[in-house]
């Protein structure tokens, strides 16, 4: 089947088998290996995307559901591959990323929680990062980084607004 999507910006066209999951269009027909997979049966959040905005486990979804979507993978984040993305910055600044695996999932959760959810408390960005493991289990680091990119994010709006 046929697919058509914007990734990362782009529009892209791709000629799927209807059982590929998102996670396999994107790392095997568009070479997107940022989304990893690890479980996948949607319980580590290693292969989070955002599609339309949401943060989605890619792992769990076919391609051809994503079908005139748009989808942002950890590539897309920056926007300018020479860059980082306030959330990639505040992982990188607080060492919030351990062996690598499960970083790109964190990010791209991050970024749609923080989307969602402004100005957190340490409550609400555990919950909002329950849905993503660490099997090196370095979510101090991790909850500091949510912390440092929402801090970011509020000094750059009064940069803009004030």
């Amino acid at each position: 089947m046929d697919v058509n999507l914007i990734v990362n910006g782009e529009r892209c066209r791709a000629r799927v088998e209807p059982r590929k999951t998102l996670a396999d269009l994107l790392r095997e027909d568009l070479g997107l290996t940022g989304t990893h997979l690890g479980c996948e049966h949607g319980v580590c959040g290693s292969c989070t995307v955002l599609l339309d905005g949401l943060a989605v486990r890619s792992c769990l979804m076919f391609g051809v559901q994503a079908d005139g979507s748009e989808v942002t993978s950890v590539e897309g984040l920056a926007g300018d591959p020479e860059s980082l993305s306030l959330v990639q910055r505040a992982f990188q600044e607080t060492h919030g990323l351990q062996c690598g695996f499960c970083t790109p999932g964190f990010v791209i959760s991050v970024t749609a929680f923080l989307a969602e959810v402004p100005d957190p408390t340490d409550e609400q960005i555990r919950d909002g990062l329950s849905g993503n493991l660490c099997r090196c289990t370095g979510y101090q680091g991790i909850v500091q980084a949510v912390r440092l990119a929402a801090r970011l994010r509020r000094e750059e709006r009064a940069e803009t607004s004030g």
